[in-house]
Parts: C-alpha cells; sequence; structure tokens
C-alpha cells in the first residue's frame, strides 16, 4: 500500500554492509525510518512475502530503452526511459548522449537540464554524461567519427550551460590535445571525468588521472587494453587504486574472467555496474539507430555494420545477477556496484544508494528469480509487476 507511513516486508533486506532477515522497513513521508522485527499495530504493510527488497539501482550510463534515446530531445523519450528503467529495479540515471552533430547535442543537453528540473515519473533523471565528440577515432566504437570535435573550454561550456547545471559527466580521450587543462577545468565546476574511447597510452592515461579525472568509461571497451610492454589506458585505470571503472556485465563486452580480473584489482568500492543500453532495450531484434549510426541487433547483441559493439541491451539487475554468478562476487557487493558505489561516485550517497534511515525510501522489490517486482522512489510507488505488465 501506498501512503505517507508504511511499513515494507519481504524476506531479506539488502543494506548496504549487512543483510536484514524477518525485518520491516519502516517509511515516513518518503524517508526510510527505521528497521524492526515487531511492527506497530494499524500501520498499513507493503508484504512481498519470500522476495528482497534492495536499494534502488542507479544507472550511471544509459543511451535509451523502448525505442527512445536521450538524444531525440524529447522529454517524452525520457519519461519512456524512465519508466522503463523503473520495471527494472533502476530510481536514478545520467541520461546519456552519444555522438551526434554538435546543435542536436546543445538540444539534448538542455532536455536533460528540463528533466532533471521537472523529474519524470519513473527512475529520477540525476544529471546528464556526455559520452562523445571529443573521442579518438582508434577505438571509436559506435560513435561517429564524422562529428568528433577537437576539446576547447568553449565548447565545454556551451554544453555546461545548456545543461542548465544537470550535467555531471564528460568522457573524453585523454590524448586529445588540451585535455589535461580541460579535465582540471571541469573538475573545478564540479564535473567528473571519465576516460575512454581513446588510444591514450598508460602515461597519457596516468597523467590524466593526476590532473581530475576519474576513471575507465566501460573499461577494456573501447580503449587501448592491456600489452605486456604497454599496459595502454586499461592497464592505467584498472591499477591506479583511485580510479574508478565502469562494467558492462553482460557476458558479452567482458569475458567472465576479466570480471573476475576486474574485481581483483578494483575491489567492491571503484566498480560501477552500468547498462550503456540503448534504444534498441526491451524491444526485440531488427535494425536500429544510435545516434547517425546503424545498429543491428541480434540475440540482444547490438553491433554496428563494422561489427564494432554498440552500447547493450543490457538491464541493470541482470548486471548484477551476471557480476554475482559470472564474475563470482557476492551478491550484496553485485549490488553495491549498481546502488551505493554509483551515489559515492555522483556526492550523492548521503541521500541515496543504499538502505539506510534518513535516506530517501528509493528500492526495489527482487524475487528469487531475479525479476523486480516492484519499484518505490521516495516512498512512492512507481512500478508494480502485474499479470498485464510481466
Amino acid at each position: 500500500m501506498i501512503g505517507s507511513v508504511f511499513y515494507v516486508k519481504a524476506d531479506v533486506i539488502y543494506c548496504q554492509e549487512r543483510v536484514l532477515k524477518n525485518h520491516f522497513m519502516l517509511v515516513e513521508n518518503g524517508i526510510i525510518s527505521h528497521f524492526t522485527q515487531n511492527p506497530k499495530a494499524g500501520v498499513p504493510i507493503d508484504d512481498y512475502g519470500n522476495a528482497a527488497i534492495i536499494p534502488g539501482l542507479i544507472d550511471l550510463h544509459i543511451h535509451g530503452r523502448e525505442g527512445c534515446d536521450v538524444i531525440d530531445c524529447k522529454m517524452s523519450s525520457i519519461e519512456t526511459i524512465s519508466c522503463s528503467l523503473a520495471e527494472h529495479g533502476v530510481t536514478g540515471f545520467l541520461a546519456t548522449t552519444v555522438t551526434t552533430d554538435w546543435q542536436q547535442t546543445l538540444n539534448a543537453m538542455s532536455v536533460i537540464g528540463q528533466a532533471y528540473t521537472q523529474q519524470p515519473s519513473g527512475a529520477q533523471v540525476l544529471g546528464g554524461y556526455s559520452e562523445g565528440l571529443f573521442f579518438s577515432e582508434v577505438h571509436k566504437g559506435a560513435h561517429n567519427q564524422d562529428y568528433f570535435l577537437e576539446l576547447s573550454q568553449s565548447h565545454l561550456e556551451a554544453m555546461i550551460n545548456a545543461a542548465n547545471g544537470s550535467l555531471k559527466v564528460v568522457a573524453l580521450a585523454p590524448e586529445k590535445p588540451g585535455a589535461n587543462a580541460l579535465i582540471k577545468f571541469l573538475t573545478e565546476q564540479g564535473i567528473r571525468v571519465m576516460l575512454g574511447h581513446c588510444d591514450a597510452n598508460y602515461e597519457q592515461t596516468q597523467s590524466a588521472l593526476e590532473h581530475g579525472a576519474c576513471g575507465g568509461v566501460h573499461v577494456f571497451n573501447g580503449m587501448r587494453g592491456i600489452h605486456h610492454r604497454d599496459p595502454g589506458c586499461a592497464g592505467a585505470v584498472l591499477m591506479n587504486d583511485d580510479a574508478f571503472v565502469e562494467v558492462i556485465a553482460d557476458g558479452v563486452h567482458l569475458h567472465p574472467t576479466i570480471l573476475k580480473l576486474i574485481y581483483k584489482l578494483k575491489g567492491p568500492q571503484k566498480i560501477a555496474l552500468i547498462s550503456d543500453c540503448i534504444n534498441a532495450g526491451g524491444l526485440n531484434d531488427g535494425e536500429y539507430k544510435l545516434g547517425k549510426m546503424d545498429v543491428v541487433v541480434q540475440q540482444g547483441v547490438a553491433r554496428t555494420a563494422t561489427g564494432s559493439l554498440a552500447g547493450s541491451t543490457l538491464t541493470l539487475e541482470q548486471a548484477v545477477k551476471n557480476m554475482h554468478q559470472l564474475g563470482s562476487v557476492a551478491l550484496l557487493e553485485a549490488i553495491n556496484m549498481a546502488s551505493i558505489v554509483p551515489a559515492q561516485f555522483l556526492n550523492i550517497a548521503d541521500e541515496v544508494g543504499s538502505l539506510a534511515t534518513t535516506k530517501h525510501a528509493n528500492f526495489a522489490i527482487l524475487d528469487s528469480n531475479f525479476t523486480i517486482q516492484a519499484t518505490y522512489v521516495k516512498g512512492q510507488r512507481c512500478f508494480l509487476r502485474t499479470a498485464n505488465n510481466g
């Protein structure tokens, strides 16, 4: 039952550092009040039986779902993506652009800023993520090099202004001329810088990290990999203790052994599971567009005409399952990689990212089949699985 004061009950509750059994979680006015084994009489209870209560998942890197893309530059597309994400336990996301022409990029940033202020009805827009424009051709992946730009403060300022305070992350290639100075500039604006779609060597990447860059975009994918005489960008972000890495745990972008390797090198605190989902997510195999690139999805795997992987159709709860089962990571840690770790990255962990008293009641109900049964944002249920939508 939805109300200003109610309990939520399930078999287990996944808190950040412990798992509670046979507990009730009290929600008051959208905030988690406390956990108890002895609920007060007369207070409504949302009882989900033998399922689990998990923190609302946070997708730091997602382009679209169900036929909609952030670069559609439409609030209606953000709404569709938001509601689709809620069906998969996501309560917050960074609306992520892809390489396209400059004016469309600015238009998309403007719409992200609008969504950040007004908020859609499902998962909340936590800000914008610019993935595009400032990359190199060698590891361009599904980015159209015809629209690549040189790094300049004027370009960055224009995006920041268009986004109206909502731009949270900028991805760039650290070997671009002037990269280090502009990484410092972005960092001073409170914007996190991630490194990817680049051919940077170890030294260039390490220098970028020393100037304030935070880590690697979907690590190993879209960057110079590890060679025994050149650790590359991948080696730099993996071996730098402070660097943070995005991981696409779909079983395609990274081999299970590589998932285990990343975990051994980074530990649970420096890995964020992302979907990198495109507009084909939630739809059938077929032909799609990612930015201005043609993409074909076969058996759920999206590729360009040249065979490059083009984002994914992954959902974040499936990424958690895969990291747990393929990467041999404890389930609690895998959940944290898609909740508290992204919240910490965005500096909002005092409000969201884990189930703890005084935090927003952002959570999801996960059954034993890893299917999301319900999702709540600030104590309001925005998704409930029924016979019609299940």
